[in-house]
């Protein structure tokens, strides 16, 4: 078990950690939150060596991925950086990477009645005005599950808010910041449902977003 206390903030900048291997030669990985050894619940960076693989397997709860570099492919296509997948619960593939890979990849977190399969490239996506100066990319939607990508201008404050469901995030450009602390381009946050924050930025700053999604008491 890693980070499956859900009632607990955790914040790792995943810049500091080492890679470590997986069970498919050329593919490592930085674990961020696990229920178990290669089952249940899990967060992770994984890297692919150009032309590693990974032997097919199932989703019975969904995988959720965003590919940071590189690209990415299956028997289904082949997706660049910046591509938001979302793989149904019951789907199956086999990944591999030709020219090598980053993502950010979540198991077995998925409603089992959330079975739509999602593809968006986030290099071509339209951008929505959000609040004050935000502008907002919508990647999916499951009833109080919301996730997006989330462009902040410069000196960008935001309004004191909670979380309802929780709230995680990741750090794709520049740097967050909030009362807390200051999480720059790899970190990973994960705050409990009902926690606060007074967010801003100081630079440019992008992040992907996931609201609305954690357990309402610690598991």
């Amino acid at each position: 078990m890693l980070n499956m206390d859900f009632s607990e903030k955790v914040v790792i900048r995943t810049a500091e950690m080492d890679w470590v291997p997986s069970p498919a030669g050329g593919v490592m990985r930085k674990p961020l939150a696990r229920e178990e050894a290669e089952r249940g619940h899990a967060t992770s960076l994984v890297r692919y060596e150009p032309g590693a693989s990974f032997k097919r397997h199932e989703h019975p709860l969904g995988e959720e991925i965003l590919v940071l570099e590189g690209v990415f492919s299956d028997e289904t296509g082949d997706y660049p950086a910046g591509t938001y997948l979302r793989n149904p619960p019951g789907s199956g593939h086999a990944p591999f990477s030709k020219e090598g890979c980053t993502l950010l990849v979540k198991l077995h977190q998925f409603d089992e009645r959330d079975t739509e399969t999602v593809r968006v490239d986030t290099r071509t996506a339209e951008w929505l005005p959000g609040i004050g100066g935000l502008q907002v990319m919508p990647l999916h939607d499951f009833e109080h599950e919301h996730v997006a990508l989330v462009k902040w201008p410069a000196n960008e404050v935001f309004q004191p808010h909670r979380h309802f469901g929780g709230e995680e995030i990741f750090v794709l450009a520049g740097e967050f910041c909030d009362e807390h602390g200051r999480y720059p381009a790899g970190t990973w946050i994960r705050s409990p449902h009902m926690s606060q924050h007074h967010p801003f930025v100081e630079q440019e700053t992008i992040i992907w977003v996931k609201t609305g999604h954690l357990p309402l008491a610690a598991r």
